[in-house]
């Protein structure tokens, strides 16, 4: 998902979106949906979360956080 999107995602819900990045946004988001916080925390893409809408950019975010 692209950053806009995810912003205004976040600013629909009432979420504070400047200066964040999109690890920030998107654990922002989990955490006022009542979910776990995680975003980009799934070491060698082991994640049990198989629903979540997050996981494919989540494994990208991993890979870039790690180089």
């Amino acid at each position: 998902m692209q950053i806009q999107q995810i912003r205004n995602r976040a600013k629909e819900m009432g979420l504070k979106t400047s200066r964040l990045s999109k690890v920030d946004l998107v654990r922002q988001i989990q955490s006022a949906e009542g979910n776990f916080d995680c975003f980009a925390t799934a070491m060698d893409r082991i994640c049990d979360r198989e629903d979540c809408v997050w996981r494919d950019d989540c494994f990208t975010a991993v890979k870039k956080l790690k180089n």
